[in-house]
């Protein structure tokens, strides 16, 4: 990873999932800022700066769970997208849903990927590994 400064911003209710993440990230050494929103509510929050401290500079990457609670992720992409401002930002599903529907939802609203999660932690590293490899390479943003 070139840029240390960029930030990720992780939307996940699973409080394993994110210590997946969070030991995934460090395990491959990436050392850039990471935030978690729980929710898509407080993701957009966090994004706008409205009830939720604005996370600055603006996340690189949006690494998105679709199943939330209160907005779901595919909400979420609906009203991101629709934000003139934070319309473009680089978002990947990493969820556990393996639906075709919830697939072809989110190729609807422009992500960049769509990985179901897996279930070793090694493959899980390998998974971030492949993300982040992505994200670099696309520096564009």
């Amino acid at each position: 990873m070139s840029d240390n400064d960029a930030v990720i911003l992780l939307v996940e209710d699973d409080r394993v999932d994110i210590m997946i993440v969070q030991r995934a990230l460090k395990k491959i050494d990436v050392r850039n800022p990471l935030y978690v929103a729980r929710t898509g509510v407080e993701a957009l929050g966090m994004l706008r700066g409205e009830g939720y401290p604005k996370i600055e500079p603006t996340p690189s990457l949006i690494l998105l769970d679709l199943n939330l609670p209160k907005m779901g992720g595919i909400e979420f992409l609906k009203e991101l997208r629709a934000d003139p401002v934070l319309g473009t930002l680089q978002v990947t599903v990493l969820t556990s849903s393996d639906e075709p529907s919830d697939r072809a939802a989110a190729f609807e609203y422009e992500v960049d990927d769509y990985i179901v999660k897996p279930h070793s932690f090694n493959d899980f590293s390998n998974v971030m590994s492949i993300i982040l490899a992505d994200w670099s390479g696309d520096s564009g943003d």
